[in-house]
C-alpha cells in the first residue's frame, strides 16, 4: 500500500516513549508498519509568524504535490507504450549518487541540510521550496507546450497518410508514370471510386464530359470501400468533369503531382518523428540492451526530456516530504506548544484495518483534545486550518505515493 499517515505526538517523560506507546498499540497487532520520521530543530519564531506559516504551508503543500503528480503524469504520457518503465523512473535521490524508490525515501526520511539550511527560518525555508517548485513547474509547461506542438505536428502528418481515400495523403501511392506531366493540353486527375460502383465509372467516365482521353483510365490502389482511378482529360473540361462526376458520386480528388512538395513533406515527417524520439531515446534503447542481456535491465542514454523529467520529479518530489516534514514541525508546536517537545510518526495503514487503526490512534491521543471529538473538515470553525481533511486530536498529514493515473 502507498499511502502513508503522517503524525505526530507530545513528548511524555521523552519522546522515546511517546514512539513505543504507538508502536505498541498499532504494528503488533498488525494495524500498520510504522517508521520514526526524524525532523531536525528548526527556529520556532513567533507565534504570529507560525500562524501564518501554518495557512502558507498548507496552500503550498497543495500547489507542490499538483506538480509532482503533473511531472509522474507526463512522464508517464512521454513514454506511450513504456508505462512499464514509468515506476522505474520515478525515483528520489537519496544523495551520494543513491536514488531510491518512492517509498523507501518516505520510510528513510533525512532533512537535506543542504538544499534547506536549518539556520534559517521557517518561512524563509518554504520559500526556497516555493521558489524551487515553481520554477519547475513553469520550465514543465515549457517543455509540454514545445514537446505538444511536436507530438501534435507529427500526428497530423501520420493522420494524412492513413484514413479514407478521400482524405488521406497520395504522395505514397502514386507515381510519376502515373501521370501526363507538363503538357499544355492533357491534365491527369485522380477520382475516388466506391467499390460497388466500379462498373458505373467503366461505363460512364468517357462521357462524363467532352474531351475524355479514351481508355485513359487506371486502377491506382484500393483500401477497404474505395479505390483510386486516373483519367485524363483536356484542361478545358475539368470544371465539367467534376461537375458530372460529383453527380455520380465519384469524388476527384484535388491534387497535382508535385516530386518537390512530396520529398519535403516526407522529409519533414522524418525530421519530426526523429525529433520525437530522441526525447525519450532511452525507452527503445533499454528494450534492446534488457533482451539482449536475456530480460536483465542496463543502463541506457537517456533522451533530453526524459532526463529532466526524472530529475526534476525527484527534486520536486523531496520538496513535497520535506513540506510535509515543515507543516508536522509547525502544526505540533501550534498544539502542544514550547519548548519543542513531539515525536513525528510516520504509518503504513494495512488496508484491511484502516477504521481499525483510526479507533485506536483516537484511543492513544483522545486526551490531548478537551472535547474529544473528530471533527469535519466541511465545519467552518474560524481559525483552524483544516486543510480539506478530517481534524484529529494528534497532528495528521496523509502521504499518497500512487501518483499516476492511467487510463
Amino acid at each position: 500500500m502507498t499511502e502513508f499517515w503522517l503524525i505526530s505526538a507530545p513528548g511524555e517523560k521523552n519522546c522515546q516513549q511517546t514512539w513505543d506507546k504507538m508502536n505498541t498499540a498499532t504494528a503488533q497487532t498488525n494495524l500498520s508498519t510504522n517508521h520514526k520520521f526524524n525532523i531536525p530543530e528548526l527556529k520556532v519564531g513567533t507565534l504570529d509568524i507560525l500562524v501564518g506559516l501554518s495557512d502558507e504551508l498548507a496552500k503550498l503543500d497543495s500547489f507542490v504535490e499538483s506538480v509532482v503528480r503533473k511531472v509522474a503524469q507526463y512522464m508517464a504520457d512521454v513514454l506511450e507504450d513504456s508505462r512499464d518503465k514509468v515506476q522505474e523512473n520515478l525515483l528520489a535521490n537519496g544523495g551520494k549518487y543513491l536514488k531510491f524508490d518512492l517509498v523507501t525515501y518516505v520510510t528513510r526520511f533525512h532533512w537535506d541540510m543542504a538544499k534547506y539550511p536549518i539556520k534559517q527560518s521557517l518561512k524563509n525555508i518554504s520559500e526556497i521550496m516555493s521558489k524551487q517548485v515553481s520554477q519547475i513547474d513553469n520550465d514543465l509547461k515549457a517543455r509540454a507546450s514545445a514537446y505538444n506542438s511536436l507530438k501534435g505536428n507529427l500526428q497530423s502528418l501520420e493522420r494524412k497518410n492513413v484514413g479514407s481515400l478521400l482524405t488521406r495523403s497520395l504522395a505514397d501511392i502514386v507515381k510519376k508514370e502515373d501521370f501526363v506531366l507538363d503538357s499544355e493540353y492533357l491534365i491527369t486527375l485522380l477520382v475516388v471510386v466506391p467499390k460497388t460502383s466500379y462498373p458505373d465509372w467503366e461505363k460512364t467516365y468517357e462521357t462524363l464530359s467532352e474531351m475524355v482521353v479514351p481508355r485513359s483510365t487506371k486502377l491506382l490502389f484500393e483500401d477497404q470501400d474505395s479505390g483510386l482511378f486516373s483519367v485524363t482529360l483536356f484542361r478545358k473540361a475539368i470544371d465539367d468533369f467534376k461537375h458530372k462526376a460529383r453527380e455520380n458520386k465519384f469524388m476527384v480528388r484535388d491534387f497535382q503531382y508535385n516530386e518537390e512538395e512530396m520529398k519535403a513533406d516526407k522529409e519533414e515527417m522524418t525530421r519530426l518523428s526523429t525529433d520525437k524520439k530522441k526525447q525519450f531515446v532511452c525507452v527503445q534503447l533499454e528494450k534492446k540492451i534488457s533482451n539482449d542481456n536475456n530480460g536483465q535491465s542496463a543502463s541506457a542514454p537517456q533522451g533530453p526530456l526524459v532526463r529532466w523529467l526524472k530529475v526534476n520529479f525527484s527534486e520536486a518530489f523531496i520538496a513535497w516530504i520535506h513540506i510535509k516534514a515543515l507543516r508536522v514541525f509547525t502544526e505540533s508546536v501550534l498544539r502542544y506548544g514550547l519548548p519543542v517537545n513531539f515525536q513525528a510518526m510516520l504509518l503504513q495503514p494495512n488496508r484491511r484495518n484502516m477504521k481499525k487503526l483510526r479507533e485506536v490512534l483516537q484511543d492513544l491521543y483522545k486526551h490531548l483534545d478537551s472535547s474529544g471529538t473528530v471533527i469535519d473538515a466541511s465545519m467552518d470553525i474560524p481559525g483552524l486550518n483544516l486543510s480539506q481533511q478530517e481534524y484529529y486530536p494528534y497532528v495528521y498529514y496523509k502521504i499518497d505515493c500512487n501518483l499516476l493515473d492511467f487510463k
